[in-house]
């Protein structure tokens, strides 16, 4: 599997994407894979810009994590998520790897619907939740494994697990790095095993994770300066567009093939 280089405009599409994902994260500490994903999704399918994604996520997570602090309390604390991300994970790219990516299209405009609509509710709908049940944990990391595995988008169910939790901030973003890097990480070996990830794919893709690490550097920059709340909306914003078009274009697909 190889990026499309020699179409320049597309490759070139690919490395402006990757620079203003990479500038949200750094700014909000989420959102590389939520926002890049969809974007490229928009012009080819899910598959393909999750391939074009795999580097550039690791190197993103990567970075996240090693600029945080306290990451092996958070890795004792929430064992049993992760765990379930890793099942889960395996679950997702098998599937994303076998099955026919299009269905993948409406499940990422989803996704993205039901992050927005979790960001603007109160923790009174996820009340009913433990705190610290091993086994809530554990399925809430599979879920967010198999979401992750066949749309790139774990966050939005991992927003809904911790909208009840009294945890700052800074202790939940590593969190969910953790799990974004387990998936990313099992989503390459699967993919690998199933013969879409090659050495020339992953040679293509260092550019693009390059230009993802700088947007990562520039995004804290300009988060100092700049309300995260201005971010948040004008994210909002565009997520909102990216769910209408992602959801006609599924409904085109349906329609071209019942025809």
């Amino acid at each position: 599997m190889e990026l499309i280089t020699s179409e320049s405009l597309i490759y070139l599409y690919l490395l402006g994407v990757m620079l203003f994902a990479g500038i949200v994260h750094g700014s909000l500490g989420i959102g590389f894979p939520m926002v890049s994903t969809p974007l490229i999704a928009v012009f080819l399918d899910v598959r393909l810009a999750i391939l074009m994604t795999l580097l550039p996520t690791v190197a993103v997570n990567v970075a996240t994590i090693a600029s945080g602090t306290d990451q092996m309390r958070s890795i004792k604390d929430y064992a049993p998520m992760f765990l379930g991300a890793i099942a889960g994970s395996i679950i997702g790219a098998w599937m994303l790897a076998t099955m026919d990516p299009s269905p993948f299209r409406l499940a990422l405009a989803l996704l993205i619907i039901l992050y927005l609509f979790t960001g603007t509710r109160s923790s009174k709908y996820t009340e009913w939740l433990p705190h610290h049940n091993r086994t809530i944990m554990c399925g809430f990391g599979l879920t967010a494994g198999i979401s992750g595995g066949i749309t790139n988008v774990m966050v939005a169910i991992l927003i809904i697990y911790f909208m009840n939790q009294s945890m700052a901030r800074s202790k939940i973003l590593p969190i969910f790095n953790i799990c974004f890097l387990i998936g990313k990480v099992t989503q390459l070996v699967i993919l690998s095993l199933a013969g879409w990830v090659n050495l020339n794919l992953i040679y293509q893709s260092l550019l693009p994770a390059i230009v993802a690490l700088c947007g990562l550097w520039a995004g804290t920059k300009i988060g100092i300066h700049i309300s995260k709340e201005i971010y948040k909306n004008m994210l909002h914003v565009l997520l909102v567009i990216l769910a209408i078009v992602l959801i006609t274009q599924f409904i085109l697909t349906l329609t071209v093939n019942n025809s």
